[in-house]
């Protein structure tokens, strides 16, 4: 994977900003130029003053996030082709967000998974 902002990751990100009300909470890490430009409010926390938050801000959800997706990607798949990386961010992003920790059940996560593919139908290519 490449760290440019060519890459998925930052594009599906622009898609994000259509949510005008949305807080942004950022590093000072310089991968994403364009900040907190559509979002109501854009706080940065400074790592480099020792800094991990302030009140709310902080950067701890999205580096648990990408943790999570680093390992699984690493441990599990190990390989990744670009043009699939939206898919497997949708399942990391699914898993994470009914994670036991947030109160789902191994029974209230298989349903959430079912209801989400209600409509849908694998397009196996050679296959009609």
């Amino acid at each position: 994977m490449n760290n440019n902002l060519s890459n998925p990751i930052f594009l599906d990100a622009d898609k994000a900003r259509q949510w005008l009300e949305a807080r942004l909470f950022t590093d000072e890490s310089k991968l994403d130029t364009k900040g907190g430009a559509s979002f109501a409010e854009h706080e940065t926390v400074c790592h480099s003053k020792k800094e991990s938050a302030r009140g709310e801000v902080n950067t701890n959800t999205v580096e648990d996030f990408f943790s999570i997706f680093k390992r699984g990607m690493i441990g599990v798949y190990q390989h990744c082709d670009e043009k699939h990386l939206h898919r497997y961010l949708a399942e990391f992003d699914f898993r994470y967000n009914h994670r036991e920790g947030l109160g789902f059940t191994d029974w209230e996560r298989a349903e959430a998974s079912f209801r989400g593919i209600v409509g849908k139908r694998p397009n196996l290519p050679g296959h009609s």
